[in-house]
């Protein structure tokens, strides 16, 4: 039995350790990112964002149109000079940009921040709801 080995696949494999190896260098302050849940109704939307250790004067929550905007930062205080063992809590800023898929009532949005999670509320534009139409037959 003779093996090959195939020089494209040693090749592929040292890529991907380098771009993981280089991922491991780079500040992750601009990476940051957060998990989030998006519900439909016939009128309105509601977004849940799981925003940990993030305060409500943290956040900047911006809607135009059908655009959702939500950005914010994450502060960790860390001793200077101290001799951390391992420091993996992220810090920095965030932005997650959401389009849904119709209009949306930026005066009427509700936002609550509670246990670490947001809950935005917003209800669709007056024109962008849908309207039953009777027929009339004559």
């Amino acid at each position: 039995m003779t093996l090959y080995i195939n020089p494209m696949w040693r090749s592929s494999r040292r890529r991907i350790f380098d771009e993981i190896m280089r991922d491991r260098d780079e500040d992750y302050g601009s990476k940051l990112s957060f998990p989030m849940d998006v519900r439909a109704d016939s009128d309105s939307f509601t977004i849940k964002a799981l925003l940990p250790g993030v305060k409500a004067e943290d956040l900047d929550i911006q809607i135009v149109n059908e655009t959702v905007s939500i950005a914010g930062e994450l502060k960790v205080n860390r001793e200077d000079g101290a001799n951390y063992l391992l420091t993996e809590r992220p810090s920095g800023q965030f932005q997650r940009i959401l389009t849904l898929p119709a209009q949306l009532d930026q005066e009427k949005v509700e936002a609550h921040l509670e246990d670490g999670v947001l809950t935005l509320h917003i209800p669709k534009a007056e024109e962008a709801k849908s309207r039953i139409i009777k027929v009339k037959s004559k």
